[in-house]
């Protein structure tokens, strides 16, 4: 398939505005795009685990979820020389990395939308004061701790930490994926009887208790739904696409 039809594709669905909303850091990461691309390697993180995989696989596109480079890349590699030496590699071994980000999180049939799709949610909107986010409704409602087993097992991770302090039936629900602890008050405001999101710090906690509301902070790496869904989306573009998922983050152990 064409490069560029391919990342147009994308770009209609996950367009880089997106990203932009939220101050971040999509597209090219390091090396220089080819005419086509017949292999992907998709990852939630580009990182020294994976680069022997790459060599091995030898994939004309690496498209990660979180941004290999964050930030201005040569501010990046001056103060990251971990991240230097890897890149310098990466683009000695003639590897492509591309980024997609919270463009992927915000579009139709990214990160959240796959979400709620796996907490089968129904009739899933995107509410106006944060795009990326998404509320729906259970087929039947729950009890808070009930609900919360529900989705750790729904997200496929281990463990969770709820806050129970709002309604203790569950029927709507809001989401992001990843660390978007911060936006629990739209949640709260468009009337989901609790929140799903990661990294949640002490003071976010602290409010969530004062308002009186339900809180699960999930793992971020409940994120690692990109590497199926981003499949899914590339092989209805392309069938013949040769896509290689490396799955290589693990849960911290709980002591």
């Amino acid at each position: 398939m064409k490069t560029k039809v391919l990342l147009a594709k994308l770009a209609k669905r996950f367009p880089k505005k997106y990203a932009k909303m939220n101050h971040d850091f999509v597209g090219l990461m390091a090396g220089k795009l080819p005419e086509e691309v017949h292999k992907i390697l998709l990852c939630l993180d580009f990182d020294e685990e994976v680069f022997p995989l790459a060599l091995e696989y030898k994939p004309d596109l690496i498209l990660t979820h979180h941004p290999f480079i964050f930030g201005p890349k040569s501010k990046v590699l001056k103060s990251d020389t971990v991240k230097a030496a890897l890149y310098e590699k990466v683009l000695d071994n003639n590897l492509v990395i591309y980024s997609m980000h919270t463009n992927f999180d915000t579009g139709k049939g990214g990160m959240n939308d796959a979400l709620s799709e796996a907490l089968g949610l129904k009739d899933v909107y995107a509410p106006e004061d944060e795009i990326m986010m998404r509320i729906g409704y259970l087929e039947k409602e729950m009890e808070v701790e009930e609900f919360a087993r529900y989705a750790k097992k729904r997200l496929n991770v281990d463990y969770g930490l709820l806050i129970a302090k709002g309604n203790k039936m569950i029927k709507k629900v809001g989401i992001i994926g990843g660390g978007g602890s911060r936006d629990f008050i739209v949640a709260r405001n468009e009337g989901a009887d609790i929140y799903i999101s990661g990294d949640v710090p002490h003071h976010v906690r602290r409010g969530v208790v004062t308002l009186g509301y339900n809180y699960l902070d999930l793992p971020h790496e409940i994120e690692k739904i990109f590497m199926p869904q981003m499949k899914k989306l590339l092989l209805e573009m392309d069938d013949t696409l040769d896509i290689y998922i490396v799955d290589h983050e693990e849960l911290p152990k709980v002591i």
